[in-house]
Formats: C-alpha cells, sequence, structure tokens
C-alpha cells in the first residue's frame, strides 16, 4: 500500500466487485447484509445508541468551551461562504434527497404503527412527529459535524491532508500517511459509494413513481436508467464546473424551491395545525430526548426500534465521512462555535419545520379529516405517497413536478459532494481533485444505482450500509480522542505565543492574551 494511488485503485476494485456481486449473487449478497443487520440490531443496539449520543456531548462540549474560539484555520482566515450559501449547501448535499421522500411516508408510518400505545390515534399522531424530530434531529447532525469539525481543524489549522485518516494524527503521528491511514481512507470511500448510491436509488424510484403519476411513464428499470444517465450528465457537469459556481449555484436554487414548496403547503394546508404541530413537537422531543436517544425495549422483541431508530442512527454514522468531508471542505475560516451552532441546528430547525408541513398536514388529513388513502399509500408503495398526498390540495400536478425537480437537484448536488469528497480521498486529500477521477467515481456511482435497482438489491445495500456504522462508530470514537487532544495542545501552542516577549525600543515586554 505505498503507491500515491493506492486508495484509488483498491477502491475501484472493491466497488467493481460489488457491482459484480450485485449482478451474479443479489440474492446472497442481500442475505448476508440482512444477516449482518439482524445480529447488530440484537447485539450491538446499545452501542450505537450510546454512540450517537457522545458524538452530541463532544459536539456541544468543544462549541460551547474555551475551545469554542478556535478558528478552522488560520487565525486571519475568513469564511468562504456567505452563511447563507454555506447552510444552503449543508442542508442540500446531506439530506434533502431524503427528507423529500420520507416527508409524508415517514410520520404517516409512525401514526399508524407507533412504537408503543393504540395506533391511529391521538398519542401515536403526537409520537409520530416525536420520533421523527428524533430520527432527524441533532443526533443526526451531531454525527456529520464531529467529522466535519475534526477534519476541518486537521485540514485548515493543521495543514494536513484533506483525508480522514488526518483526523488521527494526535494518536498515531506520520503513520496516517501508511497503512494504516490508507486502509481508513478506503473504509471510508466504500462507504461513501455504498451510502450514496442507496440514496440516489432511492431518488431514481420516486421520480419514476412521479412521472407515472403524473403522465403514466411506466414504472421500470428502463425509464429509471434513463433517469439515471440524464442525472449523471448533470452532477459531472456540475462537478466539473467547481464548487464556487456549480454546487453553489445548485444549493441555492434548492434552498429557493424547498422554501417555495413549505410556503405553497403552509399556506394551502392547515396552517394553523401545521404550527401547532411544529412547536409541540419541538417540546416533546426536548423534554423526552434523554430518554428516546437511549431507549433499547430490553423487555420486549425491540423491533420497532431496530426497524427505525437503529436504523436512522446507523444510517446517520455511516453517512457521517461523506457529509462530513464536504461539510469540513466548505466551512474553512469559521470558529468551532460557529460551525456547531450552524452544522447542528440550523439545518434541524428546517428539518422539523418540513416535517411538521409535510408529516403534520398529512397526518391531519387522516386523523381529523378521515382521508385514509394516504395512509394506505404509505403502506403500499412511500415513493407514491407524496404524491397521493398532494391530490388533497388545489395545484396538485404543480407541486408534484415542483417535488420532482427539487428530488432531482438534492440528487445532483449529493452525488456532486459525494464525488468530490471521493475524489479529495482518491487523491491522498487533494482539496481540489482532478476531473478525471471525479468523472470515474461518478461514474461508479451511477452504476452501483443501476445495479442495485436492477437485482433488486437496494434494501440488502442499505442494510450494508448500516453494517458499516458500527467499525465507522469506533472510529468516530477515536476521532473525537484524536480531535480534543490535538485542539488541547492547539490551545497551549495559542497561549505559548501570546506569552512570548516582544522587543520594544531595547525593552522586552510580554504579549497579553
Amino acid at each position: 500500500m505505498k503507491g500515491k494511488k493506492t486508495v484509488f485503485h483498491f477502491s475501484l476494485a472493491i466497488s467493481l466487485a460489488l457491482i459484480s456481486i450485485g449482478i451474479f449473487a443479489p440474492k446472497q449478497l442481500e442475505n448476508f447484509s440482512n444477516s449482518s443487520l439482524g445480529f447488530i440490531y440484537n447485539n450491538l443496539g446499545w452501542f450505537i445508541l450510546g454512540s450517537v449520543f457522545l458524538f452530541f456531548a463532544f459536539c456541544m462540549h468543544i462549541g460551547l468551551s474555551k475551545f469554542g474560539h478556535i478558528r478552522l484555520g488560520d487565525d486571519a482566515d475568513r469564511p468562504e461562504f456567505k452563511t447563507s450559501t454555506w447552510i444552503a449547501m449543508l442542508f442540500s448535499a446531506s439530506i434533502g434527497i431524503s427528507l423529500v421522500f420520507w416527508g409524508v411516508a415517514e410520520p404517516v408510518s409512525y401514526y399508524i404503527d407507533p412504537p408503543f400505545g393504540k395506533a391511529s390515534s391521538e398519542q401515536s399522531a403526537k409520537l409520530a412527529m416525536q420520533f421523527v424530530y428524533l430520527h432527524w434531529g441533532v443526533s443526526a447532525w451531531a454525527c456529520y459535524a464531529v467529522v466535519g469539525v475534526s477534519l476541518a481543524f486537521f485540514q485548515f489549522r493543521k495543514k494536513l491532508p484533506s483525508s480522514l485518516s488526518s483526523t488521527f494524527h494526535p494518536l498515531v503521528g506520520d503513520k496516517i500517511h501508511g497503512r494504516f491511514g490508507k486502509l481508513i481512507d478506503i473504509i471510508v470511500t466504500l462507504s461513501i459509494v455504498i451510502g450514496i448510491a442507496t440514496s440516489l436509488g432511492f431518488g431514481t424510484l420516486q421520480v419514476n413513481s412521479g412521472m407515472n403519476y403524473l403522465w403514466g411513464i411506466p414504472v421500470g428499470f428502463l425509464t429509471q436508467v434513463i433517469i439515471i444517465a440524464v442525472v449523471t450528465v448533470l452532477y459531472l457537469g456540475s462537478s466539473v464546473s467547481g464548487l464556487q459556481s456549480g454546487m453553489k449555484h445548485l444549493s441555492n436554487l434548492n434552498m429557493t424551491l424547498a422554501f417555495l414548496l413549505l410556503a405553497f403547503m403552509l399556506v394551502l394546508g392547515p396552517t394553523q395545525s401545521i404550527l401547532k404541530i411544529f412547536f409541540q413537537g419541538i417540546g416533546d422531543y426536548a423534554q423526552n430526548f434523554i430518554g428516546m436517544s437511549f431507549r433499547t425495549e430490553p423487555y420486549s422483541d425491540g423491533s420497532w426500534i431496530g426497524s427505525w431508530t437503529l436504523f436512522y442512527f446507523g444510517w446517520w454514522i455511516a453517512w457521517a465521512p461523506l457529509v462530513g468531508s464536504f461539510v469540513a471542505r466548505i466551512s474553512k475560516g469559521r470558529t468551532i462555535k460557529e460551525f456547531m451552532m450552524g452544522a447542528i441546528f440550523i439545518p434541524v430547525l428546517g428539518s422539523f419545520l418540513w416535517f411538521a408541513v409535510m408529516g403534520g398536514s398529512a397526518i391531519d388529513l387522516i386523523q381529523n379529516q378521515g382521508q385514509t388513502a394516504i395512509a394506505n399509500a404509505v403502506s403500499s408503495d412511500v415513493t407514491s405517497a407524496l404524491f397521493k398526498f398532494f391530490e388533497y390540495f388545489p395545484m396538485s400536478t404543480f407541486l408534484s413536478i415542483l417535488a420532482m425537480v427539487l428530488v432531482l437537484i438534492f440528487f445532483i448536488t449529493s452525488a456532486d459532494s459525494a464525488i468530490f469528497v471521493l475524489g479529495m480521498i482518491s487523491e491522498n486529500g487533494n482539496p481540489n481533485p482532478s476531473h478525471s477521477t471525479k468523472i470515474i467515481w461518478g461514474v461508479i456511482i451511477a452504476a452501483v444505482s443501476a445495479v442495485l435497482i436492477m437485482t433488486g438489491g437496494l434494501s440488502g445495500l442499505q442494510s450494508a450500509l448500516v453494517a458499516t456504522s458500527i467499525p465507522l462508530a469506533i472510529l468516530m470514537l477515536f476521532m473525537c480522542y484524536s480531535t480534543y487532544k490535538g485542539l488541547t495542545n492547539e490551545l497551549k501552542i495559542m497561549s505559548a505565543k501570546n506569552q512570548q516577549p516582544v522587543t520594544v525600543k531595547n525593552k522586552v515586554i510580554s504579549k497579553k492574551a
């Protein structure tokens, strides 16, 4: 593992092998990943829950303590992007496409099948929003922030390569440039490829479902391959155009369209109920955060927690290298306190509002107006739930088209950020990877998405993605310790600089902090 392109070649070879297995042995792959998932849920669920809570506690500690004023870069550096654009890029590159997919389906799923209590009741409606907020709240963004702040600190402050292995420098020193570092980068690369491929597969299925709903275009592999091909060309074009132009403009467009859709639904929907649901959900979430975060259901089979909470927490851990690396890349010049407040709480409020508007409106239609067709759609085909929901509002066709456009752009921005991060890792932490490397990874991601859809192995690789959360969680716990050591040493260096004597007109005085 001494070559400059070792990470690229090994990761590419394993990705191609994964594609081959998906084509020739999809059932075996799915069975293996599902059995791995079952083992994790039954034996290591407590570890996933505990790790995620520790990530949140770590983020709050370094953000609000003496470490908070340390800048992610040199002391003279200032943010590359204005705050509104930075937040838009955070949102677009991470969970935007998933919010559109699950905005209606997930709250309704919890309403008709709650973690406890009577289904399809007032209690299950409250629990639905409470647990949606848990799954999409600060716990998710803390996973991203741990990786983001660690990499940004070592990359911009300590001038190390833009690779996750750099975050372990206080623990292993220059071994990050050897086999140890390359092994970490290969694991991270594979988790990114699997993660983005499964999410893009979801996006393709939902767009195809919307096209079938609106225009009768058949749901099938050929249509889905065409969708993937078109979007691949678009996100490769965006990536080649550069972070400043392509990603920046797409992210701003994303946020504009998302707010437009939210505004329509807020005005057209039960506005007062939505606002009540939003504030009630935040209150219930804050009040029960600790209990929900450690809920393992040891006195029952724990199937609901395993299917939802552990799945989501494992998903966020598995996505952390991708989103965290991208967040680090766009956060140069911000202080750690600013980073934590912006990267955790602001996107969370946006997610909460989205679910209150979409999911809250859907539950209101079912609970208060008896429109059970939405619940039936969620039970039978989650990809069509959003479009079935729009039927109950004016301009339903326009809303459906707007949602599909939003999915496509989120699709592009997610893939754009993924191939950018893959390019950085593949080129030993190069912050500006070559176009050829990004194009290769873009094509690989498209191929993996197509193969998953063709073989029906999407659910199997989702399980495989969560299975990767265990080794990644272990790495991230060590990353927290390593980052804490690095920040502690940095404070000592800063203090020593401020205490250095300065000669003025043959007199020696001491700097004051």
